[in-house]
């Protein structure tokens, strides 16, 4: 069976996810999500899979809009493995809603633990600590793939009702609107090399180069690609970040980072 999976990834956690999953279910097509969407979003696929970040305990502004375009029908068997670093709230819920408004199934929804990524607020973590979370998500993935060439219908991965209420309703809910605009919070230093790695690596493409420098155009993701890309760690987020340590998956190049 053919397997489109769509993929939306700032620092490549879910591109590595998504890579596992591609590799381990055969003939599979990868395809980033990013800005500008495709007037028509391939459907074609006996299976649509999407994985993503879970942020804010909710979904990507980004990925929110993209399952809102999405016309598979009630029949597709749509699957989704949501990436996290603390936990997934009711990230996956709210995606099934989005589904549900058009008409359509999410027939198994999976979390997916990796390591944290969010430099606002704190560094990366060890090797050490990074290691245990792969060895996990290699393991979990193989349970994902199973159930997904099974074709069976599963659950829908979330915590106890009260915390996806507080997170992925009340916080969420709020927290979100901010985002488009909390770009206004980067800070570009004197050591910008000028390469425009920045601007390549973003996903909805918010950064202009202006005499080879980022200018951001308030229509952030907060996936801080820009920031944990930089190859001189010239991009900051206020005074928090400076000083502390980036992350990005190891096994994950910046240029597949690129638009594709």
């Amino acid at each position: 069976m053919k397997t489109m999976l769509y993929y939306f990834s700032g620092t490549g956690n879910s591109l590595k996810a998504a890579r596992d999953i591609a590799a381990k279910l055969g003939d599979t097509q990868l395809v980033a999500i990013r800005k500008p969407f495709p007037q028509t979003i391939d459907i074609s696929a006996d299976r649509i899979g999407i994985v993503f970040p879970v942020y804010m305990w909710g979904l990507p502004l980004m990925v929110k809009e993209f399952a809102g375009r999405l016309n598979a029908g009630a029949d597709k068997y749509i699957f989704a493995v949501a990436t996290y670093g603390g936990f997934p709230a009711g990230t996956l819920d709210m995606l099934s809603d989005v589904l549900k408004a058009k008409g359509m199934k999410l027939s198994a929804g999976f979390g997916l633990q990796m390591p944290g990524n969010y430099t606002p607020m704190y560094g990366a973590q060890s090797q050490e600590t990074q290691q245990k979370y792969f060895k996990a998500a290699a393991e979990k993935i193989d349970r994902i793939v199973e159930v997904v060439k099974s074709g069976k219908p599963a659950g829908i991965a979330h915590n106890f009702w009260l915390i996806n209420k507080l997170f992925s309703s009340l916080i969420y809910s709020g927290g979100s609107k901010q985002i488009p605009t909390a770009d206004k919070n980067f800070i570009l230093q004197d050591t910008c090399s000028k390469c425009g790695i920045c601007a390549k690596v973003c996903p909805a493409e918010n950064i202009k180069l202006i005499e080879d420098k980022p200018a951001w155009l308030n229509h952030c993701e907060q996936c801080m690609a820009c920031l944990q890309w930089c190859p001189v760690e010239a991009i900051q987020y206020g005074q928090k970040t400076v000083g502390r340590k980036r992350y990005h998956h190891p096994s994950i190049a910046v240029a597949d980072m690129f638009k594709k």
